[in-house]
């Protein structure tokens, strides 16, 4: 026995199909269709009839689509899986590295399987936290997941339900957390069917994506219950650690609670309910603390979004802007090493001057938040994804100087993430990649690609998205940590870890603009963190940097670093870590 349920206020009749026989659903309060069929069970597939008409659709909320985003649902028994990781906790965002991976790209086989097997790789690098990017079901064989049709089910070339929980129940075994990356501003243009039985989207509101998801308009309460359930069924019956919410600036929502803090409210509830630490981070592009403050605080008289933390692009626009010298797009506002100690010092570089790439004031200051409410990173999916060629860091700015921005990444005072790949200066791109079925799309989306990167290219030198090639030719190639430079930037990055974590004062949460010093003439930073001091020469010339009190060099990235009692001569681009004593 089954019972299915659908949320279908536009429908005036619904059936369930299984084995080509017909249940009649019942209406029920609230636009919901009802059904208890006797010989459904764990693995039946079925689908929805509607109106009358002839098509199959999948499940809106379907767990299982083992055939793909157009095929029947599957039903799936979450309690048939015997999990392993009673008392597990994960360690709290403060005290956390985080490792970004797509799981199609991250091994040769691109499974949840196959992932298992680097575990031992990332534990000795010194991860805390993977992030998976999205496993949603997707249209294709491959795709970056973003496109998602069935959200509540794991891609299955991935390895679906099964192999997730798998790779989630072999990371806590091996004391890893792990974060997924969810999609909840748009849905994909292939393979959703939700518009069929209600209004997912509204008109009412337009995102670059089109209508935007129906946060506050007729039937919100539903919709907003479909996405809650989401975030939870991921933290609950998967067992993730915590959610990476995308692009939460194309969330339009005026209702009285927005729907992050409905969210967070839930998710803090299911975390005292299981006893396990639960995390929300945001992707925003707002520069508001709101995102990141409590959703309420009865002293301050604040209420907030609730998230924990959210990506820092400011962070890495000011590095990589400064570091490559380019100036295009949003690159042109930044480009200085100010910059980078602004950021250092306030999280936000632009928290209320003017912006010439937005053509006005942006953002507020942050004021009263720790700094482990934002993640720091030098690479990451979009920031090397988006470029013409998925070219990583040490391509665009040099090994050396990679290092540096590396060295910046994990001594900042945010929570530090790291793309896969980046820590061995891997040799493959990280390219755009789909797989669209519907050949419109998929011309569509080709087209899209050559024309956003035409200008000073043949746009016959742009990977094209949709070619197998292009997906292929984004897998990391492991082989190349056993070799150089791949070998050295690998033990550079083991360093800066092992360094980051036996020094607490690297985790210290406070934003201290005092902390940051600039030479703009020597192109030269130097930060107090608590008994350390860091130094970066970003110049092509050997500099001093005087010293408060006799130190001693717990790491640098260049050997010839010499030490007075109250000077530190560092070469050309490079890095030291000292300790007072």
């Amino acid at each position: 026995m089954h019972s299915f349920s659908v949320w279908g206020p536009k429908l005036e009749a619904c059936s369930v199909m299984i084995d080509g026989e017909q249940h009649v659903m019942t209406a029920g309060g609230g636009g919901w269709w009802h059904a208890d069929v006797a010989s459904a069970n764990h693995a039946t597939d079925y689908s929805f009839s509607v109106n009358g008409g002839s098509y199959r659709y999948p499940d809106p909320r379907s767990m299982w689509q083992p055939s793909g985003v157009h095929g029947p649902s599957r039903v799936l028994d979450h309690s048939r899986y015997t999990w392993h990781d009673t008392g597990w906790n994960a360690v709290a965002l403060s005290d956390a590295i985080i490792y970004e991976l797509h799981v199609g790209t991250f091994t040769e086989e691109g499974t949840f399987i196959s992932a298992i097997q680097r575990l031992p790789y990332l534990k000795e690098l010194g991860i805390t936290h993977i992030e998976l990017m999205p496993v949603n079901s997707f249209p294709g064989r491959h795709g970056w997941g973003y496109d998602g049709a069935a959200l509540f089910a794991p891609q299955e070339s991935y390895g679906g339900p099964e192999g997730l929980k798998r790779l989630v129940d072999a990371c806590h075994a091996a004391g890893l957390a792990i974060l997924l990356d969810v999609v909840y501003n748009h849905f994909g243009p292939v393979g959703n069917y939700s518009g069929v039985f209600g209004p997912y989207i509204t008109e009412k509101h337009q995102t670059p994506w089109g209508g935007a998801i129906n946060f506050d308009d007729a039937g919100s309460d539903e919709v907003r219950r479909f996405f809650c359930d989401n975030a939870i069924m991921w933290l609950r019956d998967y067992h993730i650690d915590g959610l990476r919410l995308d692009a939460i600036h194309a969330f339009v929502d005026s209702s009285e609670e927005h729907f992050l803090e409905q969210l967070s409210q839930e998710v803090e509830a299911l975390s005292n309910e299981l006893g396990r630490r639960l995390v929300l981070i945001a992707e925003s592009d707002l520069n508001d603390p709101l995102v990141v403050t409590s959703r309420q605080n009865e002293q301050e008289k604040t209420r907030g979004y609730g998230m924990h933390a959210q990506w820092n692009d400011d962070f890495h626009h000011a590095i990589f802007a400064f570091l490559s010298g380019e100036r295009q797009s949003y690159y042109r506002d930044f480009g200085s090493l100010t910059l980078i100690a602004k950021a250092l010092q306030t999280a936000y570089v632009f928290d209320g001057q003017y912006s010439s790439y937005r053509g006005g004031i942006f953002g507020k200051p942050v004021e009263g938040l720790s700094a482990d409410r934002f993640l720091g990173y030098i690479q990451n999916h979009d920031q090397i994804g988006n470029r013409a060629f998925g070219d990583r860091v040490h391509r665009v700015v040099g090994l050396r100087k990679a290092r540096l921005a590396a060295a910046l990444v994990l001594t900042a005072p945010f929570v530090p993430m790291i793309f896969q790949g980046e820590e061995f200066a891997a040799s493959s791109p990280f390219l755009f990649f789909a797989d669209h079925d519907d050949p419109d799309i998929a011309r569509a989306v080709s087209e899209g690609r050559r024309r956003e990167h035409s200008y000073g290219l043949e746009s016959n030198l742009i990977p094209d998205p949709e070619a197998v090639e292009t997906f292929l030719s984004s897998k990391l190639r492991w082989e190349e940590t056993e070799v150089s430079p791949c070998r050295e930037m690998l033990d550079w990055y083991r360093a800066l870890i092992r360094l980051r974590t036996n020094q607490a004062d690297l985790r210290n949460e406070k934003l201290d603009p005092a902390s940051v010093q600039v030479d703009i003439a020597k192109s030269t930073l130097t930060t107090i963190r608590g008994n350390l001091i860091l130094v970066f020469n970003f110049s092509d010339a050997e500099q001093h940097f005087p010293l408060a009190a006799p130190s001693r060099v717990l790491l640098t990235s260049e050997t010839a670093v010499q030490l007075g009692s109250q000077h530190v001569m560092l070469p050309a681009e490079s890095f030291a870590a000292l300790q007072f004593i």
